[in-house]
C-alpha cells in the first residue's frame, strides 16, 4: 500500500524531515497529556519550537500531524525490529532473543507506543489503512522466525497457531507501553521480558517430546 503523501510548501526535503521531526516530538507530548482532540495545532507548534505560519507550511491540517506521529513510530520500531530480529535462524533462540529486542524497542518508545494505540482511530479514512498495514508487517517478522523453528523441527505448530503467537508476542510487547503504570510497580523490563517469554513458551509444545514444554 503506497504512503499517503502529505503536502509541503516548503521543496527542501532535509528541512522538511527536520521540521516534521520536532512537529512529532513535540505532538507526542501533547497527545499524551491531553488527547489529539483536544490539542490544537497552535500547541503544537508551539511545541515544536516555531510559529502556527511554520507549521503550516509542512503539513495541512492536525490529522497529517497524527498520520506522521504514527508513521513515523511505526517506522522507528520496524526499523529497530529488522536490524535486531534474525528471521534466519529459526531457532528457540533467535526466537527468544527477537521478543526481548522488541520488548526492550517498546520500553525506549513507551511515550509514542501509548500514543498510537489511543489516537490511531482518530486517522482519516485513507490513511488508517496503510498505518495498519505497517503493524501487519511487525506481526509478520516473528512469523518468519516461528516459521523457521517449525521448519527446523524444534517447534510443531499449525499455520494458525504461528499466526496468533506471533499476535500474541506483539501485543504483549505493546501492553508494557499501555499498562505501564502498574506492571512498573510489579517488574523490571528485564523482569517483564523473562517472565512473558516463559509464560508464552509453557504453551508451546517441543515435537520432541510433547509432554514438555520448552
Amino acid at each position: 500500500m503506497k504512503k499517503r503523501e502529505v503536502q509541503a510548501s516548503v521543496k527542501d526535503e532535509r528541512l522538511v524531515k527536520k521540521r516534521r521531526d520536532q512537529m512529532i516530538k513535540g505532538a507526542v507530548t501533547l497527545f499524551i497529556q491531553k488527547g489529539f482532540h483536544r490539542t490544537t495545532t497552535r500547541e503544537i507548534a508551539k511545541a515544536a519550537g516555531f510559529s502556527i505560519g511554520t507549521l503550516y507550511e509542512y503539513i495541512r491540517t492536525k490529522e497529517d500531524v497524527l498520520y506522521l506521529v504514527c508513521d513515523s513510530i511505526y517506522d522507528q520500531v520496524s526499523e529497530r525490529l529488522q536490524k535486531d530480529l534474525d528471521t534466519n535462524r529459526g531457532t528457540i533462540g533467535s526466537l527468544r532473543m527477537g521478543i526481548a529486542d522488541y520488548f526492550r524497542v517498546v520500553d525506549e518508545m513507551q511515550d509514542e507506543v501509548l500514543v498510537m494505540y489511543q489516537e490511531v482511530k482518530s486517522l482519516s479514512k485513507d490513511a488508517l489503512p496503510y498505518v495498519l498495514k505497517k503493524e501487519i508487517e511487525m506481526v509478520e517478522m516473528f512469523e518468519q522466525i516461528i516459521t523457521g523453528c517449525v521448519e527446523n523441527k524444534e517447534l510443531d505448530l499449525s499455520e494458525s497457531q504461528i499466526k496468533m503467537i506471533a499476535h500474541n508476542i506483539f501485543v504483549q510487547g505493546q501492553m508494557w507501553a499501555f499498562r505501564r503504570w502498574s506492571l512498573k510497580k510489579l517488574y523490571s523490563i528485564e523482569d517483564y521480558i523473562n517472565l512473558q517469554t516463559e509464560l508464552l513458551f509453557q504453551g508451546i509444545k517441543s515435537p520432541v517430546n510433547n509432554e514438555s514444554t520448552i
